[in-house]
């Protein structure tokens, strides 16, 4: 009669530890955060590079304005960066010198015709590509780089060549007006082509 009772209060104590445990993993998954991702623009950086001399001096500025679009926001952060497409008036172009500012603005880009370099992302590999498409001077282009999307930060770098967007007339012509500054030891003049892109944006988290 014993051995019975012992059994029996066994399986009531194992059904209550089995029943407690149940409630406690519902109550987790209710209680459990969701966290939403969102871009803002004031968050978002495009740092570029030009080079200038023989020996490739590096030259670097930003753009004052971008205007980010695309989903408003996303659980998935790679879904929403996914979804993003951009307009940069490039009248907004930075290098901390206004003289340097305004040349680049008119000699360059009033050259090519370009008030505003546009695009979108294209995809996100998992091989840490992404693909983003760039527009400027009427033409579209897919530029293939680096990227990282780690604790809401997605940061993006690429090296470009203007001349994919038949932007060597605004070369020639902002070289032309900044002769004697692109003039190295070596006695000439140059300002390359080739650019390289750093864009950076800090995603916004909001979680309840």
């Amino acid at each position: 009669m014993m051995k019975k009772y012992l059994i029996l209060s066994a399986a009531v104590l194992s059904g209550l530890l089995f029943s407690c445990g149940g409630e406690t993993k519902k109550a987790d998954e209710t209680s459990a955060e969701k966290c939403l991702y969102a871009v803002v623009n004031e968050n978002s950086t495009l740092e570029w590079t030009a080079f200038k001399f023989t020996e490739r001096k590096g030259v670097t500025g930003t753009f004052r304005e971008i205007n980010i679009e695309g989903l408003e926001s996303s659980e998935d952060p790679k879904t929403l960066i996914e979804s993003l497409s951009f307009s940069i008036p490039t009248a907004t172009v930075e290098t901390e010198n206004p003289e340097r500012n305004g040349k680049i603005s008119k000699q360059f880009f009033g050259t090519i015709s370009t008030d505003n370099i546009t695009g979108e992302v294209k995809s996100l590999g998992k091989d840490g590509k992404a693909v983003i498409a760039v527009k400027m001077n009427g033409i579209s282009k897919d530029v293939t780089g680096d990227y990282t999307l780690n604790a809401g930060t997605f940061v993006f770098k690429a090296a470009i060549d203007v001349v994919d967007w038949n932007a060597l007339p605004g070369i020639t012509a902002l070289n032309a007006i900044c002769k004697d500054l692109h003039t190295g030891t070596d006695g000439v003049s140059k300002l390359w082509s080739e650019v390289d892109l750093s864009f950076t944006t800090v995603l916004k988290k909001t979680c309840k």
